[in-house]
């Protein structure tokens, strides 16, 4: 099982979402991250990802860990994962697209679960309200939909 990251950018109630151009996850909207890299922790391969995702540079002392999901894909074995995913409210510059990502503002009352993953519509709206959270979900063999769920707020993430 890898470890991945997400970023999520809140300001002014608003969220930054990326749309994937390519590879795992694409034409889908979600928060910028993914692989950690050999030698970095956690937190600097979120830095890292966001940087190269979207130009955007954090600091990842100030970056707030916010969730653990677990993905297991049965038949996609490959794409399990456990990400860890950050709020980020603090950066320098400004988005621009890359390679990868697109990216769009949405507010964060009018998230757009339609184009996301089947997961985020149950996890996304508790880290939005401020909980920490740690979450399982099993897809079903369409890699699309959900067959299993289990999400626990929970005060602290080591």
């Amino acid at each position: 099982m890898r470890d991945a990251t997400l970023c999520l950018l809140m300001k002014d109630r608003k969220l930054l979402l990326g749309n994937k151009k390519r590879g795992f996850g694409i034409n889908k909207l979600n928060g910028f991250g993914g692989k950690i890299n050999p030698g970095e922790n956690i937190k600097e391969a979120a830095v890292r990802e966001l940087y190269e995702e979207v130009g955007l540079q954090a600091n990842s002392q100030n970056i707030n860990r916010v969730g653990e999901l677990t993905f297991i894909f049965p038949s996609k074995e490959e794409w399990n994962q456990v990400v860890h995913v950050f709020l980020i409210e603090n950066w320098k510059n400004s988005p621009k697209e890359s390679e990868e990502m697109t990216f769009e503002w949405t507010d964060a009352d009018k998230i757009p679960f339609e184009r996301m993953w089947a997961d985020d519509e149950y996890w996304l709206p508790l880290v939005l309200d401020g909980k920490k959270i740690k979450a399982n979900f099993i897809f079903n063999e369409d890699n699309e939909t959900i067959k299993n769920k289990e999400i626990f707020e929970i005060n602290e993430l080591e």
